[in-house]
């Protein structure tokens, strides 16, 4: 068995139990939304996402400023 025919082999194995697993996430999503907490995990999600993006804006204009300050090599 050579290497593109184990590849594409986990490959299908890693959708199917994707498939399986989104199903299940279905029902426990649909329990959470049932019981009002569905919101809960959705507002967590976006502050975490917010901070990741804040952090990744903040540390750009941090790598610019330096870069600023670096003297240039232009070839």
């Amino acid at each position: 068995m050579n290497l593109k025919m184990k590849n594409r082999l986990f490959v299908l194995f890693a959708l199917f139990l994707s498939q399986s697993a989104f199903a299940q996430n279905a029902e426990m999503a649909d329990t959470m939304r049932s019981n009002g907490k569905i919101y809960v995990v959705v507002a967590i999600i976006l502050i975490i996402f917010a901070g990741l993006i804040t952090y990744l804006v903040m540390m750009d204009r941090k790598i610019t400023r330096i870069e600023k300050k670096l003297p240039s090599k232009k070839g």
